[in-house]
C-alpha cells in the first residue's frame, strides 16, 4: 500500500528526537499512544536503539502503521496494539518505561486526554516518563495568533477538539504520581512535555 505520510511529522520529528533522546535515555520499553501514520516510529527507534518501541492506535490505522514498519523494518519496532484511550483497561501485559504521544491532546475529547493520563500513570513502572507533543495554552491563553487560528478550525471541525490549557494537563499527571521535569519550547509554537511518576 501507498505509505500514509502526515508532513507535521517530518517537520517535527528531528527537534522531538533530541529531547527524547535525553529523556528517554533510561528506558527499555516505550508505548506509543496514536502511532498514527507510524512516521515518528520508525525514526525515533533506531535511534533510540536500547529501547522497543510499542506502537499504538486504533484499528484502522494499523494498515499504514505495518506499512512503515515493513519500508522502514527496524528489529524494536513492534506491531500496533489495538488501543482506545478511553477502554477502563489497556492492553498493556507489563509495566512500561516510557510513553509518548504526539498531537493527541487537542484531537481527543478532553474526558479522553484524562483518562489518558490516568491510564499512563497505572503503567508506567517506578521512575517511569511521559513526554507529551503539540500546543498548549498558558494561563488560559494561546501563545501565538497561529495558535489561536489552529484552534478555532479544530472547534469547528468538531466541538470536543480544542488546544488543551498547560496547567489542566499538568494537574492531570500530578494527580496520575508524576512530576513535570522539562516543557520544551518546539518549532511551530508548540511543546514538548516531560514528566516522571513519582509515586
Amino acid at each position: 500500500m501507498k505509505l500514509p505520510s502526515s508532513p507535521s511529522c517530518e517537520n517535527n520529528k528531528h527537534f522531538i528526537l533530541e529531547v527524547l533522546q535525553r529523556a528517554f535515555g533510561a528506558s527499555q520499553s516505550v508505548l506509543e499512544i496514536g502511532s498514527g501514520t507510524g512516521q515518528h516510529a520508525v525514526y525515533f527507534a533506531p535511534r533510540l536503539a536500547h529501547a522497543t518501541w510499542q506502537t499504538s492506535d486504533l484499528v484502522e490505522n494499523h494498515p499504514g502503521i505495518n506499512a512503515w514498519r515493513s519500508g522502514f523494518p527496524a528489529d524494536n519496532v513492534l506491531a500496533p496494539l489495538d488501543l482506545d484511550v478511553d477502554a477502563s483497561q489497556w492492553p498493556v501485559e507489563q509495566e512500561i518505561d516510557a510513553v509518548f504521544t504526539a498531537n493527541t491532546c487537542h484531537i481527543m475529547a478532553w474526558s479522553s486526554v484524562a483518562n489518558m493520563i490516568a491510564q499512563v500513570g497505572n503503567i508506567l513502572g517506578a521512575d517511569g516518563v511521559l513526554a507529551i507533543y503539540g500546543p498548549f495554552n498558558y494561563d488560559q491563553q494561546y501563545i501565538s495568533p497561529s495558535n489561536a487560528r489552529f484552534d478555532d478550525w479544530l472547534k469547528a471541525r468538531a466541538a470536543h477538539q480544542g488546544i488543551r490549557d498547560f496547567e489542566a494537563v499538568n494537574e492531570l499527571a500530578r494527580a496520575a504520581g508524576m512530576t513535570l521535569l522539562e516543557d520544551n519550547a518546539m518549532p511551530a509554537n508548540n511543546r514538548l512535555l516531560v514528566w516522571r511518576k513519582t509515586g
